[in-house]
């Protein structure tokens, strides 16, 4: 049994992938708002920077890789008794590259891909959920995916499949959250300025700020959606994607631009916390 001991005026929040990007923004808005906020990257110098704008106490930074369930076991233990349960725990941690499956040098990408994207999620939230049980208040889940999920786009395969991966576990993981009263939520953003879209070379449509697009994730969350589409232009967009047919969709995408392809012996070379 883990001991709350949380202010009762404070929100209690968890955020993995927190040292650029959508992660950085949203932990800065919750920050803001009045929350004890735990933040976990592999880089821990953005995340004390962070930590120093805030009173002592209120970001906890924690510097973990998501691929390491052990690791995160620690920092979930470690929050909790620093802080108390989480009110939300956010699995934001993510990268994207450009990936080509005729390419042998691409196998570790797509490995680090799925790697991150999906089995991070599942690191992130497992070490909660009991202790999120035994929670006086119904706790939430929190999944960041992406609009990529929903079909499959040309040069990022790992990316899509990944995220269309974590779509599908976050809808089961929902099911399974329903007798504790612990919400669920799938979000699923397009094209947010940040790190990782500033290596792309192509128009992006319905283009979005990254703190805009925080607030707005922040007020999804808060509604405890099941699932949201952010920009609400790119929610048109995914709807009309889930209903072309399959010839039409491979005669778009033929020449389509791809993703930039970084080759590299080390995953880190893609941008961290990218949707």
């Amino acid at each position: 049994m883990f001991l709350n001991i949380k202010p009762a005026a404070s929100q209690r929040v968890f955020i993995t992938g927190a040292s650029s990007g959508i992660g950085l923004a949203l932990a800065r808005h919750y920050l803001k708002k009045g929350a004890i906020v735990g933040t976990t990257a592999r880089r821990l110098a953005p995340l004390q920077a962070l930590a120093a704008e805030f009173p002592a106490g209120r970001c906890l930074a924690y510097q973990v890789d998501v691929r390491d369930a052990e690791a995160m076991r620690r920092c979930a233990e470690q929050f909790i008794s620093a802080a108390g349960i989480p009110d939300i725990v956010i699995a934001n941690a993510g990268v994207s590259r450009g990936t080509l499956t005729a390419e042998a040098e691409d196998i570790t990408a797509f490995h680090s891909v799925f790697e991150i994207n999906v089995f991070g999620m599942v690191h992130t939230f497992q070490p909660f959920i009991h202790a999120m049980r035994q929670s006086r208040t119904p706790g939430q889940l929190v999944g960041i995916a992406s609009v990529a999920g929903i079909r499959g786009l040309p040069g990022a395969g790992a990316y899509s499949a990944s995220k269309s991966a974590a779509i599908t576990y976050l809808e089961s993981l929902r099911t399974e959250m329903q007798h504790d009263g612990i919400a669920v939520t799938t979000i699923a953003p397009g094209y947010i300025r940040t790190p990782m879209t500033d290596v792309n070379g192509y128009r992006m449509p319905f283009l979005m700020d990254v703190d805009i697009a925080a607030a707005k994730f922040v007020h999804a969350i808060a509604k405890r959606k099941r699932f949201v589409v952010i920009p609400w232009q790119m929610a048109w967009v995914a709807r009309i994607l889930r209903v072309i047919p399959r010839w039409l969709w491979d005669r778009a995408t033929k020449n389509a631009p791809h993703k930039p392809r970084i080759v590299s012996d080390h995953d880190n070379t893609s941008k961290k916390n990218p949707r």
